[in-house]
């Protein structure tokens, strides 16, 4: 399988990768809508025409944001609904609300190095957020996406994928000492593990599914990170939320992407395998076809017992 790639690059925005395309009649969700690069990301989709829903813990600040992109696009289409990741119930909800074909899913909300937080149903915070709340939305959407008949699930990572595989036989962090990175960092692994099982068990369905590393943006993803840390990063080349939201919307939205599944992208490219070192390209076990068939397996019998 040959590496894809686009004319974009790193300094793209979402509105370049997007210019040209007329979504209107299509329907999209996007997670984690009401700030970073999810603003960016809807006001791209609904700039095109499509009819964006922002599925957000914060409606209040949904709702602002979904007014003031109705005004500068001009697209009266832009709706706000709750939802919090980490409550398979709150999913379900979501899910049970949903009526329709559903064209577009971009999983970008998420949670970044926090200490360690533990869910009702004992889940390691990080992953339950990142990956079983998205695992959840995008399973009990896939009717819904199924009805479009070209669908396409977007799952934003990250380059601390780096930093962790799965580990399946303790994901939560019962067994091993917590550090917020490695949680993190597998949870992110765990994104796009799902972009590769689901492109293989949704293919006959039309849904193209893919996962990303947006780039390096100063957004409140960063509350939980030291600012010792923080200040150590003053030389890291940082990307603007339109640039770091490019690679969603062009995964999510461009015609070039028509048919190209189960892949991890960043800066608007198929990602090259990582060089030991080097803090970009895609690790070998996020792209393994068995570890995510597990992951896949495990993540259902997960939400089953809730």
């Amino acid at each position: 399988m040959s590496r894809f790639t686009t004319p974009f690059g790193y300094e793209s925005t979402a509105a370049e990768v997007i210019s040209g395309v007329d979504l209107s009649g299509r329907r999209a969700v996007v997670t984690g809508g009401a700030s970073g690069i999810g603003v960016e990301t809807v006001r791209a989709l609904a700039g095109a025409g499509a009819e964006v829903t922002l599925a957000v813990r914060n409606t209040a600040a949904g709702e602002r944001v979904a007014a003031e992109i109705i005004e500068s696009t001009g697209n009266n289409h832009v709706f706000v609904a709750p939802i919090e990741l980490a409550d398979p119930a709150s999913v379900r909800a979501f899910v049970d609300s949903w009526t329709g074909p559903l064209h577009i899913l971009v999983n970008n909300a998420g949670v970044m190095a926090e200490p360690l937080n533990r869910t009702q149903q004992g889940w390691e915070h990080q992953f339950a957020t990142n990956h079983l709340g998205h695992f959840g939305l995008s399973l009990g959407l896939h009717d819904a996406l199924a009805a479009a008949g070209d669908a396409r699930v977007v799952s934003v990572s990250s380059s601390a994928h780096l930093q962790s595989d799965v580990h399946l036989e303790d994901l939560h962090f019962e067994h091993r000492p917590y550090e917020p990175w490695a949680a993190y960092g597998q949870s992110k692994t765990a994104n796009i593990l799902f972009a590769v099982e689901a492109a293989k068990r949704w293919a006959a369905d039309g849904i193209v599914t893919n996962a990303l590393m947006p780039g390096g943006i100063r957004t409140a993803l960063q509350r939980h990170v030291p600012e010792e840390m923080q200040a150590g990063w003053a030389q890291y080349r940082w990307k603007t939320v339109e640039q770091g939201a490019a690679t969603s919307v062009l995964l999510a939205a461009s015609p070039l992407i028509q048919g190209v599944t189960g892949r991890y992208f960043e800066d608007n490219q198929e990602a090259l395998p990582n060089v030991a070192g080097e803090r970009n390209g895609v690790a070998p076990y996020a792209l393994d076809p068995e570890s995510a068939t597990r992951l896949w397996d495990v993540s259902e019998k997960l939400l089953t017992q809730v």
